[in-house]
């Protein structure tokens, strides 16, 4: 087992959080929003959590959104890789460099973005947050006589009040986009 290796059995987050776009469904395209959000608008979407974004691509030629910002403590740089790309739906993966209080470490991010239809001139978006441990993890957990679940427990806390943050801000900012482009 190596040390970023994903323990996808082991969830250490979940978080789902939703808000109103005031843009129409049509007009929304969350996949050109994530990979063009410019890095000032990113850090005014959870202030003053979010630190930096920037876009690249993987050696594959796969789109990656590079991400860091500061979590509960935790200092995140995160490499998304989009697995989709729609104008209603992304799904973003990352190993995520994580910096804890007990040390650098690696965390799997799951980050699921969506909107639906939900009158004439809005949509409901839903900004959803899963992460799950490697085995270098669960290592530094052990080294500080820390378990899993007091882990799990404080991630979610903190996770949750940054999601909901984040995610009043994002559709806003997506809700600009979509009109912007009308």
């Amino acid at each position: 087992m190596t040390d970023s290796q994903v323990l996808t059995d082991m969830l250490l987050v979940r978080s789902e959080q939703t808000a109103t776009v005031h843009a129409p469904i049509e007009k929304v395209d969350i996949a050109d929003w994530l990979l063009n959000i410019p890095d000032a608008e990113y850090q005014r979407c959870a202030p003053p959590d979010h630190i930096a974004a920037g876009y690249t691509t993987t050696d594959d030629g796969r789109p990656m959104s590079i991400n860091v910002e500061e979590v509960g403590g935790t200092l995140l740089v995160q490499h998304y890789v989009g697995e989709i790309l729609e104008p209603h739906h992304c799904r973003m993966v990352s190993l995520t460099d994580a910096q804890t209080p007990l040390g650098w470490t690696k965390i799997q991010v799951i980050w699921d973005l969506s909107a639906r239809k939900s009158g004439a001139d809005t949509c409901q978006y839903v900004n959803r947050v899963e992460s799950y441990p490697t085995s270098g993890f669960l290592d530094i957990l052990a080294t500080a006589d820390q378990t899993f679940e007091q882990a799990a427990a404080e991630r979610q806390a903190s996770t949750d009040d940054h999601n909901r943050r984040e995610t009043a801000l994002y559709a806003v900012s997506i809700g600009h986009k979509a009109l912007a482009r009308a």
